[in-house]
């Protein structure tokens, strides 16, 4: 672990009952799209948003005697995957049928992975806050072909069937029961995507349902948790319900923290919670049951027939790892001990893998980080905010603003001027050097051309300068009339110093 960066677990979120406090205990199971050109077992295009039905090869469509067959890539993007969250990766796994029968699903049954997941343990460390994170414990990560969409909201009378998703590769990445609150849920899928983003393994693209999470919640009185962490024995836990595909962080924990208290609810009633399904209606603000929960052996899993076990070797493991690009935690430690950052500064620098690919552009011209950080995260990032635009659409390029830190770094131009000329380039585009140049934006920094005008605001005004002799903060006016009347270029430092030797101060 980076113990640079320690940290300390998050208090479990508590709800008050009407008769005694009650903690939420929750595990997910998220769902990643693997992004992959073609689907896990057929040469069909995943491009999304293509035509109803034309992204379809004959394997997806069950059609009889078609035979999967693996895509290597996909397992690839698995193992990367794994690694990433430092998991053991199982050198042979197996493929298994789940079957269910339902429009959507051509064959009647889903290709996944039961009894032998490509993936292992692993980990992922959730950030709360500076210093505080909560470690949550992934069971296993398994592969699994995605089932089709069906539509009902086009005809009164039919339902139609679209297959174009039918087979894409998913990472189904399953979580102990380690997360505590609904903001740690939030936290944990936000994490998780951002480590799929950064190795390149999935868009996170939640709108699309490229990724999505069935989250799983019970609630138990205070100490039970504690008592299932040293035995492991889920009876010590709540039954759970399990809210199926969630696809944004508001609404995940809004369907927790409703979920948690209809649990505590009828257990305070004396009622017993029934594991089952359930679905949030975001309109009502409420879970809804969808149905009962089946256990593995109402699936009737058996070892799929028509794909022999998949055996890696360590040696294709190991060149993957060797070509894993910096982590996210990895680079947050590294902005924070190299570039002399704040630890949230660093966060959320290395939120966005493309946020965090500019700044270090940017600290690459500017030689600076700590003030590239201030410009990248101010004034950057709040213009674009203001304009609706993402980091890819930002008119300035990091070499433009790199040398816009520059030039406030030479004393070429003040701090002030800066922000001139970053809404000059980020309007109108152009070299800053030049544009100052040409603009005559360049910091006066002649003494004498300063002290006379400081010999000017101080004649003007006898007495401010009394008042400035007993009070000597209030030369800061002086300061910025001398400022004002060079029209922003004169050296706030170099007046700074003129004034107070003017005064005597």
């Amino acid at each position: 672990m980076l113990d640079h960066l320690a940290f300390t677990a998050p208090e479990p979120k508590v709800i008050a009952g009407a008769k005694s406090d009650w903690e939420l205990v929750i595990g997910m199971e998220v769902h990643a799209q693997v992004a992959s050109n073609a689907k896990l077992f057929s040469g069909a295009s995943t491009t999304f948003g293509a035509e109803p039905n034309s992204n379809v090869a004959f394997v997806d469509a069950a059609m009889p005697g078609m035979l999967p067959v693996i895509n290597e890539f996909c397992v690839a993007q698995a193992v990367r995957t794994g690694l990433a969250l430092k998991a053991g990766i199982n050198l042979r796994s197996a493929f298994d049928r789940k079957n269910y029968f339902y429009p959507d699903l051509p064959q009647g049954y889903q290709i996944s992975q039961l009894y032998h997941p490509i993936v292992g343990e692993g980990e992922i460390i959730v950030d709360m806050g500076p210093g505080v994170a909560r470690k949550v414990r992934i069971e296993r990560i398994h592969l699994e072909q995605d089932a089709g969409k069906s539509i009902h909201d086009m005809d009164p009378n039919m339902s139609f069937v679209d297959l174009n998703r039918t087979g894409v590769a998913l990472m189904e990445i399953v979580s102990r029961p380690d997360i505590r609150g609904p903001e740690e849920a939030a936290a944990y899928v936000a994490k998780l995507r951002q480590i799929l983003r950064y190795i390149g393994t999935c868009d996170g693209n939640m709108q699309n349902g490229n990724l999505r999470a069935d989250v799983n919640v019970s609630v138990c009185r205070s100490g039970q948790y504690e008592k299932y962490q040293q035995t492991q024995d889920f009876s010590h836990l709540g039954t759970r319900c399990e809210i199926k595909n969630m696809n944004s962080m508001r609404f995940i924990q809004a369907a927790i923290d409703y979920e948690a208290r209809r649990q505590i609810a009828i257990l305070e009633d004396g009622g017993s919670i029934v594991q089952e399904t359930r679905l949030y209606d975001p309109d009502k603000g409420e879970t809804r049951s969808m149905r009962s929960k089946e256990e593995a052996h109402d699936y009737r899993y058996f070892p799929c027939p028509d794909l022999l076990p998949l055996e890696i070797e360590q040696a294709w493991v190991d060149d993957i790892g060797a070509s894993m690009p910096e982590l996210p935690d990895e680079k947050k430690a590294r902005f924070v001990k190299d570039l002399g950052l704040s630890e949230y500064d660093a966060a959320v620098l290395t939120a966005e893998v493309e946020n965090a690919d500019y700044f270090e552009a940017v600290v690459a011209v500017a030689e600076d980080g700590k003030l590239a950080a201030n410009w990248v995260i101010n004034e950057l990032f709040g213009r674009l905010k203001k304009d609706g635009l993402e980091i890819g659409q930002s008119p300035v390029a990091p070499a433009q603003l790199g040398a816009i830190i520059r030039l406030i770094k030479s004393d070429k131009i003040s701090g002030k001027i800066g922000k001139d000329l970053f809404e000059i380039v980020f309007t109108e585009g152009g070299e800053p050097e030049k544009i100052v140049e040409e603009r005559g934006m360049i910091q006066v920094t002649d003494t004498g051309a300063i002290e006379a005008a400081v010999d000017a605001v101080i004649a003007a005004n006898p007495d401010q300068v009394e008042k400035a002799k007993a009070n000597p903060k209030l030369a800061g006016w002086f300061v910025g009339q001398v400022i004002k009347a060079s029209g922003g270029k004169a050296n706030p430092k170099a007046v700074n110093e003129i004034v107070a030797k003017k005064l005597g101060l």
